[in-house]
């Protein structure tokens, strides 16, 4: 691993960690020459996901475009940074581990409400209108009934 401050070629391991669900291998590294330490991640490489939109476009998935997605629904929110990491983790290994290599849009949506409908009803709220395209206030109204 090159080093991101001198860009020595030579660096060392000091500590090496895996996540909870092994899907991400956390390491400390110091480099011998500047003495500098820094923190690389490892995932491993899966198969390319593409993501099926509503006028059948298609385009790779992004964990970030995700990230950002839930980010908004949880503006002012309960919700924390590491809820919103762990979201993503969790949807991306449930597509990695599907069937299929092309997933319909709609089936993220659902996967990720699901997730917020747990850890907070405003944040599904919001998201819910985004990814089922509410257009008019009844649409909340019904959405906010299933939730009571």
């Amino acid at each position: 691993m090159k080093c991101p401050y001198c860009s020595n070629n030579d660096t060392e391991v000091i500590e090496t960690r895996d996540s909870e669900d092994l899907s991400v291998t956390r390491r400390r590294r110091a480099c011998p020459k500047c003495e500098k330490r820094f923190t690389t991640y490892e995932r491993v490489e899966s198969v390319p996901l593409t993501v099926v939109k509503k006028d059948q476009r298609r385009e790779p998935f992004d964990r970030e475009k995700l990230r950002r997605g839930i980010w908004r629904a949880s503006g002012k929110t309960t919700i924390k940074a590491e809820d919103i990491d762990r979201i993503v983790d969790e949807v991306e290994r449930e597509l990695i581990t599907g069937d299929s290599t092309e997933i319909p849009s709609k089936s993220i949506g659902q996967l990720v409400a699901k997730r917020l409908k747990k850890l907070d009803k405003v944040a599904y709220i919001r998201f819910a209108s985004v990814f089922r395209q509410f257009v008019d206030i009844e649409d909340f109204e019904k959405e906010v009934k299933k939730l009571l």
